[in-house]
């Protein structure tokens, strides 16, 4: 959250890469490796590889299961999270001729056509009219449906209404956790936050007990469980239940290596995913968007332009993960201080390319050159993220970017509500997840919106953005995120009480978790105070595990599950907690990384489906 102040202190200008003689071309030159988007796992608390192996192995084992070449057709969705658990190389080694995406059309040549798709009434109509196409033209192919992660009754009924269920071979594909740094994992499962607390929908909490039942197969028994919120209840009862259903077939002597895993609802807090975002990651992904751990950027802010032109490429998919020592570095960083951090790395890469012209020896060329491959690597990856960080600081340097900022600060320190900036964003027709996170902002801070203010904004909002969304407000409505305000406003006594503002923070050198969005903190001594249940219960362990001292052999590594989605400043703060604890680690969990563009953008509604066919 914002701390007080009027507007946020100018960022600076991050420094040009050097320019020091010997120094790389533009495209990294030749000892310049590209950043792969398979991060590297070796370094987490617990054996992620193994997570991932078990991923690789499960879509071997499905793509094995087709014989002989296949054309591999993905919900678009599916293709992120995928390239992360394998290259396409293996894809080809296992049969796959072509790879499409999913949609209304298929004009293949491959007899054997394999879909890999969450199960979704929309996807299955399109497999419909892909089958019934091609039988018109004549075309004979077998066709197998693998739905991810799981296959459902209402998807076989739709392939029956479309006349096809006959003609397709149906299976599972159980991708569950996907590591996306050392320390994150997880799902991928962008309608979890809609289908939990919005639809009712709880097939999602089976899905993360499933996947943390998968965990303590590998790792152990987790012996403690402490968690806030109704669906994380939810969750907890139901890993008691698989694990009794188990029986005798639980291991029985693996030493837990997680000591306590902390679910969370992401409905507990939704204050946090509303306020923008102030680490260098979180910025990135509010100004361009993260997705699957890659980022579309212009081909001149990767230096890239002229081969991106003569190919007819308009953006360049761009991994952002720790394999990227220098983003590794970065990321956590308040956006502030990020300028002087550039500039040190550029010294030190100019420094290291003036180092040749004092060799005197064979052996000390040879050692430069060793090293040279790992310095034109990131002296690349500084073009990179110095390009970017230029781009993000002119957003803000903004003045909307500022009045932005200062109307959450407004709202978050109980000042005078910025109705007059809101009104002035809908008259603009800014983006309308824009205004509508600072609605909830204002909701949730308030505890509701005065009501001539509330009915001022809904027809506002009705007519310049159209009355179709009027579903949308009601969602949000449903879900207590807008409301009329009533009563005590709550949030006055959870800021004060948890001291979520704090002042003067040292965003260089951070000595409190604030630092990440510039003024936040959390306490755990007041959980009452915020929505949902508390609970905590502890997990017997087997007899196995308690002969060779398990009980109290358990490594101080906790998993935080976040039920509905986490941000990147949010993994941020928790990092940072890490580092304060040398004795205790932290690896997070979640349905979806999200940001609060995306959060709201999963309840909004297509107006389509209302109307008639």
């Amino acid at each position: 959250m914002q701390r007080a102040a009027a507007q946020p202190a100018p960022v600076p200008k991050p420094a040009a890469a050097p320019a020091a003689a010997g120094a790389p071309p533009q495209g990294g030159g030749p000892g310049a490796q590209p950043i792969s988007g398979i991060p590297n796992l070796d370094q987490a608390a617990i054996n992620l590889n193994v997570v991932r192996e078990h991923a690789k192995l499960e879509l071997i084992r499905v793509l094995d299961s087709v014989p002989g070449g296949k054309g591999l057709v993905l919900d678009p969705k599916l293709s992120g999270p995928l390239g992360l658990i394998a290259e396409v190389s293996l894809l080809k080694e296992h049969g796959v001729e072509k790879i499409y995406h999913l949609s209304d059309r298929l004009d293949t040549d491959c007899k054997n056509i394999v879909y890999l798709i969450r199960p979704r009434i929309q996807f299955i109509r399109f497999i419909g009219e892909h089958i019934q196409n091609h039988q018109r033209d004549d075309q004979r192919k077998n066709y197998y449906i693998f739905f991810v992660p799981r296959q459902t009754m209402l998807c076989e009924r739709h392939l029956e209404e479309e006349g096809v269920y006959g003609d397709v071979t149906l299976g599972e594909f159980q991708l569950d956790l996907i590591p996306f740094e050392k320390d994150v994992l997880s799902l991928e499962m962008e309608d979890s936050f809609r289908e939990c607390f919005l639809d009712g929908d709880r097939t999602s909490l089976f899905y993360v007990a499933r996947s943390i039942m998968k965990l303590q197969s590998t790792f152990g028994i987790i012996p403690h469980i402490k968690g806030k919120g109704s669906c994380a209840k939810g969750v907890a009862e139901m890993l008691l239940r698989m694990r009794r259903e188990m029986g005798a077939d639980e291991p029985t002597q693996i030493v837990p290596e997680i000591d306590t895993l902390i679910l969370i609802d992401r409905q507990t807090d939704m204050v946090t995913p509303m306020c923008t975002q102030l680490t260098y990651e979180g910025l990135i992904d509010e100004v361009f968007g993260i997705n699957n751990g890659l980022v579309d950027l212009d081909p001149e802010l990767v230096g890239k332009a002229e081969e991106a032109s003569k190919k007819g490429i308009k953006k360049i998919k761009t991994p952002l993960n720790s394999n990227d020592k220098l983003f590794a570095f970065l990321r956590d960083v308040n956006f502030g201080v990020l300028g002087p951090l550039l500039n040190k790395k550029a010294k030190e890469i100019d420094e290291y390319y003036k180092k040749r012209y004092d060799f005197k020896t064979v052996s000390e060329i040879r050692d430069f050159m060793k090293g040279l491959g790992s310095y034109q690597t990131e002296h690349q990856s500084l073009r990179t993220h110095t390009s970017v960080a230029e781009h993000i600081l002119r957003v803000t340097k903004g003045s909307n970017f500022h009045k932005q900022l200062s109307a959450e600060q407004d709202l978050l320190l109980g000042n005078n509500p910025p109705n007059d900036y809101i009104e002035e964003c809908i008259s603009r027709q800014e983006p309308l997840v824009k205004v509508l996170r600072l609605l909830v902002l204002y909701s949730m801070t308030n505890q509701g919106i005065k009501q001539k203010e509330y009915e001022f904004f809904k027809t506002e909002i009705l007519s310049a953005y159209g009355y179709e969304y009027l579903f949308t407000l009601n969602n949000l409505e449903r879900l207590g995120l807008i409301k009329k305000q009533e009563g005590k406003k709550t949030f006055d006594v959870v800021r004060n009480r948890l001291r979520l503002v704090v002042e003067n923070i040292n965003e260089a050198e951070p000595n409190d978790i604030a630092y990440v969005y510039s003024g936040w903190r959390q306490m755990v001594d007041v959980l009452n105070t915020l929505p949902g249940p508390s609970f905590e219960q502890d997990q017997q362990l087997p007899e196995g595990v308690l002969q060779v001292g398990g009980a109290t052999g358990a490594s101080k590594v906790h998993l935080v599950f976040f039920i509905g989605g986490v941000t990147f400043t949010e993994i941020a703060a928790i990092r940072w907690l890490s580092q304060q604890d040398d004795n205790r680690e932290y690896i997070i969990a979640t349905t979806k990384l999200i940001n609060g563009d995306t959060l709201l953008s999963s309840l909004m509604e297509n107006i389509e489906v209302f109307l008639p066919a």
